[in-house]
């Protein structure tokens, strides 16, 4: 288990496992899809849909790192299943990769109708998104003590069975 330690607002020390921020990072919005956000098939327009998943990336990225984030990218939208106007939509943000500057967000939208019960799959996409400093370059996602922690987690299960502490 790999574990962040980090300055809380009270200026008390205290740690998180990696997992369980990324529990934390899990974000769930609700939507109800109402005439102005539908085009001329009476579906969910593709624009709001894409924005409301932006949006939600955002958000779980935001709460995984706690830095201030732009997105960079959108990868691989799949429109698999039409939104009808009247339908309420669930957008699930969560955290599928965490690199250096970066973090991408995997964001599902289920439909749901407002009469029956059941759901849908409807539209599955990845965003990227880096965070940033003051000046606007890029920062690292994570406090530089994760990384050196991430380096001694992976050589102390290595095949050799070293295990080495820095002091």
């Amino acid at each position: 288990m790999i574990v962040q330690i980090f300055k809380a607002n009270n200026g008390e020390y205290m740690s998180i496992s990696i997992e369980e921020k990324l529990k934390r990072a899990e974000t769930r919005v609700c939507k109800a899809v109402f005439p102005s956000t539908v085009n001329h098939h009476d579906t969910l327009f593709g624009g709001q849909a894409l924005s409301w998943m932006d949006e939600t990336a955002f958000i779980a990225a935001t709460r995984f790192c706690h830095k201030p984030l732009v997105t960079v990218s959108s990868d691989r939208i799949d429109f698999s299943h039409p939104i009808p106007a009247g339908s309420i939509v669930e957008l699930v943000g969560t955290i599928d990769k965490v690199g250096r500057t970066s973090i991408r967000v995997k964001v599902d939208i289920f439909v749901e109708s407002m009469t029956e019960e059941g759901r849908t799959k409807a539209i599955s996409g990845m965003f990227s998104l880096v965070a940033v400093d003051e000046n606007r370059k890029t920062t690292p996602i994570m406090d530089e003590s994760y990384y050196l922690i991430k380096k001694l987690f992976i050589f102390s299960h290595s095949s050799n069975g070293y295990i080495f502490i820095i002091r």
